[in-house]
């Protein structure tokens, strides 16, 4: 995580050292400081986004195979797209592995069943090196298949 501020620009400083073709100090330092502040900002590394048509359950399904071990900040946005006739359900689990111990979380099931139902969640993932992050969804719907769903999923590596 980013523990520092950026350095303030040393716009009234020359950028030349001493009229030489070098760079001076006060914007050596600027520039590191720039890029290092980059470097410590979490980067998406994966994003998985089904259809808006999606009228079914997801089994796990990798949203990214991670490098290394680390924390992974997972984000989802689930919204239903088309309403069931009576009534209907989705749920979207996140599964990682971390010390070797499967793992998974789960958002509340979101039943509202009208097309402006949203729900997002953002969790963060402690998950081993060379292993699988996943969504999954569970749905329901009556009547069956009816019901229309969207979801987006983002991974990004935090630390």
């Amino acid at each position: 995580m980013i523990s520092q501020q950026l350095e303030s620009l040393p716009y009234s400083t020359p950028i030349l050292q001493n009229g030489k073709d070098l760079i001076s100090s006060p914007w050596y330092q600027w520039f590191f400081s720039v890029a290092q502040h980059l470097s410590q900002t979490p980067q998406a590394v994966e994003t998985a986004t089904t259809t808006t048509a999606q009228s079914a359950s997801i089994a796990a399904t990798p949203v990214l195979v991670t490098q290394t071990g680390g924390l992974y900040r997972v984000s989802y946005y689930l919204r239903i797209t088309k309403a069931a006739g009576v009534s209907s359900s989705v749920t979207v689990t996140i599964g990682w592995t971390e010390s070797g111990v499967a793992l998974t979380l789960s958002g509340a099931a979101l039943t509202t069943n009208t097309v402006t139902s949203v729900q997002s969640n953002t969790w963060l993932v402690r998950a081993d090196g060379a292993t699988s992050i996943t969504y999954a969804t569970t749905y329901v719907s009556n009547p069956a298949a009816d019901a229309q769903y969207r979801l987006d999923v983002v991974v990004e590596q935090v630390a």
